[in-house]
């Protein structure tokens, strides 16, 4: 099941696929975000981590533009307890090094708690590590 969540302006800034046969979801972040963006979307990818039972996710910043620091204080607070509640044990979070992205994510697996997070600078790192898991 993959599924596309579109901005104001109808551009797609998130993909959300259920990987069966890795047993994770796949987010894909693209672009600039803004906090209505991270928010609708963190909340989206829960719905397919309930429906999945899986415990592992591979959110793919790469793509991303720009900081999304304007939204650390409600993953750590409010996202992030739901995250846990609705299975996520495993988060490998993939980032573009010496980017502004790079910051928030930084920051991101610095502040939660509820799950274990590991930053990586490439997709087949990420995937390692999700499958050892």
């Amino acid at each position: 099941m993959r599924k596309e969540y579109s901005n104001i302006f109808g551009k797609v800034f998130l993909t959300v696929d259920i990987d069966k046969k890795n047993h994770w979801v796949h987010n894909d972040w693209i672009g600039y975000l803004t906090r209505d963006n991270v928010q609708s979307g963190a909340l989206a990818y829960l719905s397919a981590v309930r429906e999945s039972g899986f415990s592992c996710v591979l959110n793919d910043n790469s793509k991303v533009l720009g900081s999304w620091d304007h939204s650390l204080e409600w993953t750590a607070k409010e996202w992030a307890p739901l995250a846990a509640k609705a299975g996520i044990r495993y988060f490998a979070l993939i980032i573009t090094p010496d980017s502004m992205a790079e910051s928030s994510a930084s920051n991101f697996s610095s502040l939660i708690t509820a799950f274990e997070i590991k930053v990586f600078s490439n997709v087949t790192d990420a995937k390692d590590w999700l499958r050892y898991q």
